[in-house]
């Protein structure tokens, strides 16, 4: 009874909360278009005919799109013919899931979680097993899949310490959500016993999609042939997150001349002008990757102070430009973003305090020699200092972390095999 109420409320809760919401989508589509595309779709609803399909894969944004490419790709390796259904919450993760999709594939939303827009969702598309990537555990989405019939998987799953303790104070309202999955593939055992204790009834580990992203090649090469025109070192801020820059560019003028260039990506794009309006307020001067093409800066553009990222699915270019990263959303309690990438590139990370969204990585990256942790900005570039006189040791950095993202793959393989074991068969 008491799961029953909690359930109730919290869908009651969202009804109220509908309108704000639809708002919401409305007013980030002032900046990001992308959010005023098929809004119907965000209620369960859409235009023209339903698009059935046999394999439903959810990826709220670009991260989890991203480590969703490499599920795909695997799950086609095995099964060429598969229909895909993907579906996102972010115009990022949206525009990224379309390179991703193949003739009788389809796109859409996720709706909102109110118990009509997910019954409308389910009708609409009826899929015959449902993916949900790392964290997306939706109380009325997983209890209306249950009645449809509809198998629920999370995949590459994860659950940090502090996302479980908060989850416990939740736990009427969750523990029934968790218990409606039919399988979680987590990926570590710390992430798996923590799932399991959340609720959910078969937990197996099976590691981390993203060290089976394969860096973008031609990407990486590009980014390295503009490093090498360069006569200075280049540091790379990768996903900066709100309030970081302003600490690192305080902190960065705060270093003897010369100092390195640096570039800095923020993790969203909402934010790429905000960030250069910072950056010139710093007094530091600035030059932007949308400003130029394929060929690259111009040599003036060397001089500047700070070059900004500004630019969606160029994390290897920006890798390959690097000598040192510094961790976005690490030095503020965000709990990082994914450095894994960055290891692929041959780029070793300087990591801040906050790492709770990739704990066990970041152990093992540490432990392999491919990052360091430090507590604060002023610690961070006085090692980058240090690693960036000291050639020897930041090439070993770079052979470490190469090695330690080699060693981690084969989770898509894993996982794909196992989620095909529960697809169902037509005919």
């Amino acid at each position: 009874m008491k799961k029953a109420l909690a359930r109730a409320a919290y869908s009651s809760l969202l009804r109220l909360a509908t309108p704000l919401y639809l708002a919401r989508l409305w007013w980030r589509g002032r900046r990001e278009p992308g959010y005023r595309v098929a809004i119907g779709e965000r209620m369960g609803s859409g235009k023209g005919r339903a698009y059935p399909a046999g394999l439903w894969i959810h990826a709220v944004s670009l991260g989890e799109t991203r480590a969703a490419a490499a599920l795909v790709d695997a799950l086609r390796a095995a099964e060429p013919g598969l229909r895909l259904l993907l579906t996102h919450g972010t115009a990022t993760g949206r525009t990224a899931g379309a390179s991703m999709l193949r003739p009788g594939d389809h796109q859409a939303w996720l709706p909102y979680d109110t118990p009509g827009a997910v019954r409308r969702f389910l009708k609409r598309h009826k899929p015959g097993l449902g993916v949900l990537m790392e964290t997306e555990v939706w109380p009325n989405l997983l209890h209306e899949a249950a009645r449809a019939g509809v198998t629920m998987v999370l995949a590459n799953a994860r659950l940090s310490e502090r996302s479980a303790v908060k989850g416990k104070r939740l736990a009427a309202l969750l523990h029934p959500a968790g218990q409606k999955l039919a399988l979680a593939l987590a990926q570590s055992e710390a992430d798996a016993r923590r799932l399991h204790n959340a609720g959910v009834p078969t937990v197996e580990v099976c590691g981390n999609l993203k060290y089976d992203l394969r860096p973008d090649a031609e990407q990486l090469a590009q980014g390295q042939a503009w490093r090498a025109r360069l006569q200075r070192p280049v540091v790379v801020a990768a996903n900066t997150r709100e309030g970081e820059e302003a600490d690192l560019l305080d902190a960065w003028l705060a270093l003897p001349m010369p100092r390195p260039l640096l570039l800095v990506v923020p993790r969203h794009p909402q934010r790429f002008d905000v960030v250069a309006a910072l950056v010139a307020a710093k007094g530091l001067a600035l030059k932007r990757r949308s400003a130029w093409g394929t060929e690259g800066p111009a040599t003036d553009d060397a001089n500047a102070d700070v070059w900004l990222g500004d630019s969606l699915g160029e994390m290897a270019l920006y890798y390959g430009l690097a000598d040192l990263g510094l961790q976005g959303g690490s030095f503020r309690p965000f709990g990082a973003h994914n450095f894994i990438e960055a290891a692929a590139c041959g780029c070793p990370m300087l990591l801040g305090p906050s790492v709770f969204n990739f704990a066990e990585a970041a152990q093992q990256a540490l432990s392999a020699g491919a990052a360091w942790q430090v507590v604060s900005w002023a610690e961070a570039l006085q090692r980058m200092q240090a690693l960036l006189a000291d050639e020897p040791a930041r090439l070993k950095a770079v052979q470490s972390a190469q090695a330690f993202a080699a060693l981690h793959r084969g989770a898509a393989a894993r996982m794909a095999a196992r989620i095909l074991t529960l697809l169902p068969r037509q005919g």
